[in-house]
């Protein structure tokens, strides 16, 4: 009897003492069958970026401090790395994309020895790091000089009709935002009008102020309108919406 209770007490030993391995080995191969998982967590530490939104409009951000800093950071280091001698005007255009990061899309008006020229530049940004860099900075082309001679209008004052500009030009842009901006005012909806898209441009100029036909992409909400818009520039450079109408073509 005593022999027996002896082998039992031996075998519930043996028992116990092995529950702690059992434990530890279990332990161990979770961890080694979740280091592949672990390890694509360190991507987004790479220089590479984890891509993971498409690049949508940043309605109004091209009038903010942050996007204008960045724009000029872009300039900077685009000199810096060029031994250019560009000098920033303004932002046309603002995008961004979610990546590891935000990477803003920004088209950018500068001065280049006097003439004016627009660019394409990407900015990636990490906040949480206080990282910033410019991934990429092109030149996307010259911003035309609505002059007399430009659209067709004869030094007699006789016009020669309407003539097409660039949709991309910032003119062009100021007066689509001018238009979508007074149209949002006189409606009665919740939903906000955002420019998408200048379809097409034209414009005449006489002396020093302009009239511009738009064909104007607009989004409200999940819904996308065309519009016809007819804007006015002044001798001040200032803009009036003279006439905007909904395109059923």
């Amino acid at each position: 009897m005593k022999a027996q209770n002896s082998l039992l007490l031996r075998s519930s030993s043996s028992s116990s003492s092995s529950i702690p391995s059992f434990s530890f080995l279990f332990v161990f191969l979770f961890l080694f069958l979740a280091r592949p998982s672990l390890a694509d967590c360190s991507d987004y530490d790479r220089p590479e970026m984890a891509t993971v939104g498409g690049v949508h409009d940043s309605p109004g951000a091209q009038n903010s401090a942050e996007i204008e800093g960045l724009a000029r950071f872009a300039v900077e280091e685009h000199n810096k790395k060029e031994n250019a001698l560009l000098e920033f005007a303004r932002v046309v255009k603002a995008q961004e994309q979610v990546v590891a990061g935000t990477l803003h899309h920004l088209t950018i008006e500068a001065v280049d020895a006097g003439k004016r020229k627009l660019y394409e530049a990407k900015i990636w940004v990490k906040p949480w790091l206080n990282f910033k860099e410019l991934q990429e900075f092109k030149h996307a082309g010259d911003v035309a000089a609505f002059t007399s001679s430009d659209l067709g209008v004869k030094t007699d004052g006789h016009k020669t009709g309407w003539q097409t500009v660039p949709a991309h030009d910032p003119q062009v842009q100021d007066a689509a935002n001018h238009a979508v901006k007074t149209l949002q005012q006189r409606s009665n909806s919740l939903l906000p009008y955002e420019l998408h898209e200048v379809v097409d441009a034209k414009a005449e100029v006489i002396d020093h102020s302009a009239k511009f036909n738009l064909l104007l992409k607009v989004k409200r909400g999940g819904k996308e309108e065309k519009f016809k818009a007819e804007v006015h520039q002044n001798n001040e450079g200032g803009y009036h919406l003279n006439q905007m109408e909904q395109d059923h073509s």
